[in-house]
């Protein structure tokens, strides 16, 4: 066994040791003359085999010898107690207020500020009357064990009155019970009292009767054991309401009815299971049929067609709630109901007295029974054929065959000399209201007094004399040298350059119909190079 000395030993020593301690542990020891065991400091035996790592001393103890007191519990307070407060203990009353007390209650183990009584308007200093009992004020030092526990100061007498208060509950429930017999069998007596006077027989009856009824509240208290119900708080104004979220232990678990681990969905959490775990089962046999049968029977399926009336009435813009006012919205919608009944029966009147009723045992019309084929024709809502005798086009979702002002035609339809128009009108205004087939003619015979006028107007005017004055074009290689331009036309032109510049600079500016002139004479031609930015000039800069 090691020993606490931390001094040099030598390969001999250390065997001497090693042989030591092995003589130690088989017993060896007395025999050849060594001491059996060692012993601590307390004149203790050691026992040779206990391991080196817990025999060894740790370096600050500072330990001369070998000892094991280190592995002993060395913490140990003799004056250790398990007492506790004593609850609303007084220790002394005073008559008069002393200095240094409470000033609100007189009492010296406490101040104002700490002060568990009702705070009064004048204190017990200034009144120096209801003084107040001094505490008794302990102080214990507990140890780690003592301060987390739970339990400690607890009174086990104090449960008493919990069972005492049980008792007295079911004794109340057992005497309302047995009043309620004892009601049952006079008003039984009172009824047959003209019929005769009760057998023994009956007697004995009643009181088995009563006997069995005190059985079942015996019973009772044993069920509450077995119930199990948890409370939950609902979405609507706060209010609780119990909810039995347990099975019965008797019953098998839902997720046991199918193993089949691809086939109905078991959440544990909410334990529920929407479909049918057993569908090819007998429904006399099966007691589960999975939790959607709950869902849609009964008054839930009146329920949500509720809650989704209210939602729609809301959104259409009635002033309807349905946890609000809840009253006022199951009106509502009983109105509802009442009214689309009779729309519905409205509507199959109007039917059967149009297109006749084919259930019934009347005879089908000659009409009918003549123009009569296996072609299947499907028509939506509006008349319109979906399937059928014709191919029916796909729609989209913006507005079709929708015309303004009277026109059945789009703009753009027609065109004619550069210009958009409507073929309906053959107008080249837009927005404009439409004057079909008498605005085409009225349209036509003004453009052909226009013609007829400007004919007129050329024959009657003189031939203009030529001018003398001669310009040749000064700008540009490729320009015949005899080209002769009017001064007067040229200006004329560059000013129509510089407007049609203008137009292209401002793009909004410009409009629907773009009129365009196909007749190029030379002055237009010379405006046009006069007006091009030549990037070879040098002073291209300066110009404006």
């Amino acid at each position: 066994m090691a020993t606490a000395s931390v001094a040099f030993k030598s390969r001999e020593d250390h065997r001497k040791q090693l042989e030591l301690e092995e003589a130690r542990k088989a017993g060896l020891a007395p025999v050849a003359g060594l001491a059996p065991v060692e012993v601590d400091e307390d004149g203790k035996e050691i026992n040779p085999h206990i391991p080196q790592y817990m025999s060894s001393v740790p370096w600050y103890l500072n330990a001369e010898r070998l000892s094991l007191k280190h592995q002993r519990k060395w913490k140990l307070d003799p004056n250790y107690t398990k007492a506790w407060y004593d609850r609303g203990a007084k220790i002394y009353q005073a008559d008069k207020y002393r200095k240094g007390a409470c000033d609100n209650c007189g009492a010296m183990t406490h101040n104002a500020k700490s002060c568990m009584e009702r705070p009064r308007n004048l204190g017990a200093k200034l009144t120096n009357k209801h003084i107040a009992s001094d505490e008794k004020i302990e102080t214990f030092e507990l140890d780690y064990d003592g301060k987390r526990d739970r339990w400690n100061g607890y009174d086990p007498a104090s449960f008493a009155r919990v069972i005492e208060r049980y008792e007295q509950r079911d004794e109340a429930r057992r005497k309302y019970l047995k009043e309620r017999q004892l009601k049952k069998i006079e008003e039984k007596n009172n009824n047959q009292i003209g019929e005769g006077e009760f057998s023994d027989d009956e007697e004995d009856e009643d009181e088995d009767a009563l006997k069995i009824d005190e059985a079942k509240v015996d019973e009772s208290k044993q069920i509450d054991f077995a119930k199990v119900e948890k409370r939950v708080r609902t979405t609507g104004g706060g209010s609780t309401g119990t909810v039995r979220n347990l099975r019965i232990c008797e019953d098998t678990a839902k997720y046991l009815l199918n193993l089949d681990v691809n086939f109905a969905y078991y959440d544990p959490k909410t334990r529920s299971m929407r479909e049918d775990p057993l569908p090819d089962a007998d429904p006399n046999e099966k007691f589960y049929g999975g939790d959607n049968q709950y869902r849609v029977s009964g008054q839930a399926s009146d329920f949500m067609q509720f809650n989704i009336h209210a939602w729609e009435a809301f959104e259409k813009g009635q002033d309807i709630h349905m946890q609000a006012a809840p009253s006022q919205a199951e009106l509502l919608f009983k109105n509802y109901k009442i009214i689309k009944e009779k729309l519905k029966s409205k509507t199959n009147d109007t039917i059967m007295e149009k297109y006749g009723n084919a259930a019934s045992e009347e005879e089908l019309p000659r009409e009918l029974l003549l123009g009569q084929s296996e072609r299947q024709v499907e028509y939506d809502r509006a008349g319109r054929i979906i399937k059928g005798q014709e191919t029916s086009l796909p729609r989209s979702k913006y507005e079709e065959d929708v015309h303004m002002s009277n026109h059945t035609s789009v703009w753009g339809s027609w065109w004619k000399d550069h210009q958009l128009g409507y073929k309906c009108c053959k107008q080249t205004i837009l927005n404009s209201y439409c004057t079909s087939a008498a605005g085409i003619e009225a349209a036509e015979a003004a453009s052909d007094l226009m013609k007829d006028n400007i004919a007129r107007k050329e024959a009657t005017e003189e031939t203009p004399a030529l001018t003398e004055e001669k310009r040749l074009a000064t700008w540009g290689t490729d320009v015949p040298e005899d080209l002769v331009l009017d001064q007067k036309q040229l200006a004329e032109a560059l000013k129509k350059e510089d407007e049609r510049k203008k137009e292209e600079r401002v793009e909004r500016k410009r409009k629907y119909n773009v009129r365009w002139n196909d007749e190029v004479t030379a002055e237009g031609m010379e405006a046009c190079r006069m007006k091009k930015i030549h990037h070879d000039d040098p002073v291209k800069n300066f110009l404006h």
